[in-house]
């Protein structure tokens, strides 16, 4: 996934809140696409970071690509292209990444969100998003809460235009690796991808059993989407004693592992959809993901992130 975004990435001013819960804080930076800044707990005076953080950088450019996590919709990953032959109202997206002609990560990450409710250790960031490059209107919600368990993310996407709307809903964390950092999860099939990073066929490859037993996460390196997810996956840490387990409900039942060569960083998302999913519907049915909403009908989703202390 590439790591630099075009110019029409959102520029507004971003201002951080904060939530807390015992030990642990969640930094939000509404204006940069929604994002989750940074998320931390204090141990000995120190902070765990069970997210990438964010930096300086990050704000100053506004640039999600550079936060902890992000949200993914009204689709998740890419479509092929920015096309896809969706009825009445073909998909005709402009491409959103310098270096990519495939439109991705849909809309909401790249607009300005607002701030609906704040407590202590809760807060809703709201979007409404006008008919435009999505060629339906729609109304978006995310709902953060802290709790001495973890972090718990609740997603709804809702579709205020007059005719049926295709949707996905997800989220991108992006998590600190090492040389010992360990990936456990369980998934049915993975699609494999072509040169730029788009989905071919599926397959099941002995990566599938190691990462049942859990896979050094130093060892692989990966861009593709997973069916048939348990909807659990683990991050361990063993230097530090530590890991965070993240849970999922349906419909995220598909999983996207990117580990890039090279850098500090990997990510694990919780999607409803796989890569293009729309253009690859009709060929492999019940396994791509994705949903229509009817005018007024809304989609739900909820993601918990569980730290852990050995």
């Amino acid at each position: 996934m590439p790591l630099t975004a075009s110019s029409e990435t959102a520029t507004v001013a971003p201002t951080v809140i904060r939530l807390s819960c015992t030990e642990q804080t969640l930094l939000l930076a509404p204006a940069v696409g929604g994002s989750i800044y940074r998320y931390f707990s204090m141990r000995q005076g120190q902070e765990i970071h069970w997210l990438r953080p964010g930096t300086v950088q990050s704000l100053d450019e506004a640039n999600p690509l550079l936060m902890s996590s992000f949200p993914l919709l009204p689709f998740c990953n890419r479509i092929r292209n920015g096309h896809a032959p969706v009825g009445e109202r073909p998909l005709n997206m402009a491409a959103n990444m310098s270096d990519s002609p495939h439109t991705l990560h849909g809309h909401g990450w790249r607009l300005p969100w607002q701030v609906s409710t704040l407590a202590v250790d809760s807060a809703t960031l709201d979007l409404d998003y006008p008919r435009g490059d999505w060629p339906w209107s729609f109304h978006a919600r995310q709902r953060f809460e802290l709790t001495p368990k973890g972090l718990t993310v609740r997603m709804t996407l809702t579709n205020t235009d007059t005719a049926p709307m295709p949707a996905g809903l997800g989220h991108h964390p992006y998590f600190l690796r090492a040389a010992d950092t360990v990936v456990q999860t369980d998934v049915e099939a993975m699609w494999a991808a072509d040169a730029e990073i788009m989905p071919t066929h599926l397959e099941q490859p002995n990566l599938l059993e190691a990462l049942r037993q859990g896979q050094l996460i130093d060892n692989v390196m990966l861009d593709n989407n997973f069916t048939g997810w348990s909807r659990s996956a683990s991050v361990t840490w063993p230097q530090k004693n530590a890991r965070v387990v993240m849970h999922a409900d349906a419909p995220l039942d598909f999983f996207v592992l990117y580990v890039p060569p090279g850098l500090d960083h990997f990510c694990m998302e919780p999607v409803s959809n796989c890569t293009d999913w729309l253009n690859l519907a009709e060929q492999h049915p019940g396994k791509v993901g994705g949903t229509w909403l009817q005018p007024g009908e809304t989609l739900s989703v909820r993601f918990v992130l569980e730290p852990q202390w050995s």
